[in-house]
């Protein structure tokens, strides 16, 4: 079957971000142990290379020899380029669903709300208030190691720089025990943020 075409990196992203942190108790399987887990929704907006929705999940990993870095362990996309080419390029585990989202943008609060959905049985809904027009833009830096995964004979390493009106948000997350993101059923939310009007280049 022909591969979607995808874009070079790097890719030059436009998005917005609603994050959570989740402290899982006891491990899932031998990619999730216990710890701390961020879980996002994500939207890539025009000035990107490739538009569409994201979902995923991740934590931080010691690789030794690359320090700590971020692993995503779960995600899901609406894009079927986006699928090809972050499992070429950076060994992201990508899937697809389909998304439903709302957002709302006041003078000052901001309003959102979604929904994850595979084979139509919802992964995870969630809801997130904020005040994103007021925080101030900040510059972030990031890595990614992934396991190897496809034709990835080793692990592959990613890099991601940027800035976005960073701050803290509330949240509402439900997560379906019976999908791919059961295990986060029940986990305890540590912290909620949003990163709006993001500027990022992965490569």
């Amino acid at each position: 079957m022909t591969q979607p075409a995808y874009p070079p990196t790097p890719w030059r992203m436009r998005a917005q971000l609603w994050m959570s942190l989740f402290r899982v108790p006891h491990p899932v399987d031998d990619l999730r142990p216990a710890g701390v887990y961020g879980v996002a929704f994500v939207r890539y907006e025009e000035g990107s290379p490739l538009t569409y929705h994201e979902l995923l999940a991740g934590r931080m990993v010691d690789t030794g020899e690359h320090g700590r870095r971020v692993t995503i362990t779960d995600i899901w996309v609406d894009s079927p380029a986006s699928v090809a080419g972050g499992r070429a390029l950076w060994a992201i585990p990508k899937e697809l669903c389909t998304f439903a989202e709302t957002e709302q943008r006041g003078r000052l609060r901001s309003r959102a709300s979604w929904t994850a959905s595979l084979a139509g049985r919802p992964i995870a809904t969630a809801r997130f208030g904020d005040v994103s027009a007021a925080m101030p833009r900040t510059p972030f830096r990031g890595e990614t190691w992934q396991p190897a995964i496809d034709d990835h004979a080793a692990p592959v390493l990613g890099a991601l720089t940027g800035s976005a009106k960073a701050g803290p948000c509330r949240s509402s997350w439900s997560f379906a025990p019976d999908g791919p993101l059961g295990w986060l059923d029940g986990a305890r939310r540590l912290a909620s943020f949003r990163n709006a009007d993001v500027r990022m280049d992965v490569s």
